[in-house]
């Protein structure tokens, strides 16, 4: 089996109230340059479980409004891919955000969503002091002119760019609640209203890596470690085959304050117990949490995965040998002599590795709703890092961030736990909304790279079989994202269009 793929730095901007007014024309600029985006929440909290899977879908959509409607975005990842047309391969320039913000009205906080977060390295601290305020439903006064999260979002639909999201119906249940406008009542109102907001198509990367990827598991984490796997080994293999590869930003002046570079690790480290946790592994959630015995190491439950499926493989390859001997064997017994037989090929038998089959179930009740709980000039204070990859890669299919000085001039890359004297030390964990979406643009531009045909240029075209499709937990269909004959968009929506497009 190869070797996971090496580390890599990921340099998230972390935006908050302070900064937000300073970041505004890079993040803008990144939006409407961008191929497509990819977002991630996370939240204060989601509700009963059993009213968020329930059998009917309306049903369900009701109790996510219910959820929208109670707690509160706590944290938004913006990561935006740039298609670089001029390179060989499938290059991207990834620029990643985020942003920490604070909701001014009341809101649930629950006490899992708490601990989770703290967890992973959330600074509830920071947040009350430093997010970002915004207020949920509809617009008040003349608060959609102004730098303000809201007017972010229209950015983002005037954009009419792609958006990728993981298992991304509740995510979108809250973006439109909070940033947008109140909630429809009913599920096809809702839809209806997607499907003009985001005319370049959603794409959910959760049904992407079932239905067209068809990993062994689907969670967030899972998919993100085996799509950069599969890259390296795409890589390493060369030829004319695809590859993807990314590009991240230099970043000098006051932007290298602000820059947070998230480790991601190379699938070396064996620390903790060895015996992997099956619930974990199956569908990247555990009910005992941090407090569990058994291991929660996506690196380790991707080299079991690979481990069986090369098990399974060597099974099949002895299995063919051992049919081909044994059709020989046969056509030779016919042509000699009697009392002669055939010598069969030494060690055709079938081997017993003695490895059971990993648990996997995506899609069942077992499994968390959410992985949590054009002519524009780049700004000055921004380069891109070198466009080739530096020699001696191992195939990782990402070019390092490089943090550049004042004057311009690269820096070495920062190590895996710090960065310079005027970077930040990297929070415990990788779950944050900003590297969350970084992910998640990640499998989808894999999935690009993979399924994608020659003849298609533009990255809205390349995986059409996933076009307005969101995963739905516990169902074998996803849920459409169309205007049907029998719904009509809202009258929020409506109003909030001719804004949007300049009609008002």
């Amino acid at each position: 089996m190869l070797a996971m793929t090496s580390s890599m730095m990921v340099p998230v901007i972390d935006v908050q109230n302070n900064n937000f007014k300073e970041l505004w024309p890079a993040m803008l600029l990144a939006i409407k340059t961008s191929s497509f985006i990819a977002l991630d929440t996370e939240l204060s909290g989601l509700g009963t479980r059993k009213a968020l899977l329930a059998e009917s879908i309306e049903d369900r959509y009701k109790a996510i409004c219910h959820a929208a409607r109670t707690r509160s975005v706590l944290s938004l990842g913006i990561a935006c891919y740039k298609k670089l047309e001029n390179k060989a391969d499938d290059t991207y320039l990834v620029q990643v955000y985020n942003l920490t913000l604070l909701c001014t009205e009341e809101y649930i906080i629950e006490p899992q969503s708490v601990q989770f977060l703290v967890q992973h390295g959330f600074d509830f601290n920071k947040q009350y002091a430093q997010g970002i305020p915004y207020y949920k439903g509809n617009d008040k006064g003349g608060d959609v002119h102004g730098q303000n999260m809201r007017t972010l979002f229209v950015e983002l639909l005037r954009a009419r760019k792609p958006l990728v999201l993981h298992n991304g119906l509740i995510d979108m249940v809250f973006l439109y609640q909070c940033f947008y406008a109140h909630l429809p009542e009913r599920l096809g109102t809702f839809t209806a209203d997607l499907s003009e907001m985001f005319p370049a198509g959603i794409f959910d990367t959760k049904y992407a890596t079932e239905y067209e990827l068809r990993f062994a598991a689907s969670y967030l984490e899972y998919a993100y470690k085996k799509c950069k796997l599969e890259n390296c080994k795409l890589v390493e293999v060369g030829g004319s085959g695809p590859h993807l590869f990314l590009e991240f930003c230099s970043y000098s002046g006051n932007m290298r304050s602000y820059i947070d570079y998230r480790p991601c690790s190379d699938g070396s480290s064996q620390e903790g117990p060895l015996d992997i946790c099956l619930r974990f592994s199956a569908y990247g959630w555990c009910p005992n949490g941090s407090s569990c015995p058994m291991s929660h190491n996506t690196d380790l439950i991707l080299q079991q995965d690979e481990k069986v499926k090369a098990d399974k493989r060597r099974k099949r390859k002895q299995k063919r040998k051992q049919k081909a001997a044994q059709e020989v064997g046969s056509h030779e017994e016919d042509c000699v002599p009697s009392g002669k037989k055939p010598c069969l090929e030494e060690g055709s038998a079938v081997l017993d590795v003695g490895v059971s089959d990993a648990v996997t179930a995506p899609g069942a009740e077992g499994e968390p709703m959410n992985d949590q709980p054009q002519g524009e000039e780049e700004p000055s204070n921004v380069e891109r890092t070198p466009t080739l990859a530096d020699e001696g890669n191992c195939g990782n299919g990402v070019h390092k961030p490089q943090a550049a000085s004042a004057d311009g001039t690269p820096d070495d890359p920062p190590p895996a736990a710090k960065v310079g004297a005027e970077g930040k030390k990297a929070e415990g964990g990788t779950h944050r909304a900003g590297f969350d979406a970084f992910m998640t643009g990640y499998i989808f531009s894999f999935a690009c790279t993979l399924k994608g045909r020659p003849d298609e240029s533009s990255s809205d075209a390349r995986l059409p079989e996933c076009q307005n499709k969101l995963y739905l937990s516990g169902k074998s269909v996803p849920l459409h994202i169309v205007k049907s004959t029998f719904s009509k968009s809202s009258k929020a929506h409506t109003h909030k269009m001719e804004m949007v497009w300049g009609k008002n």
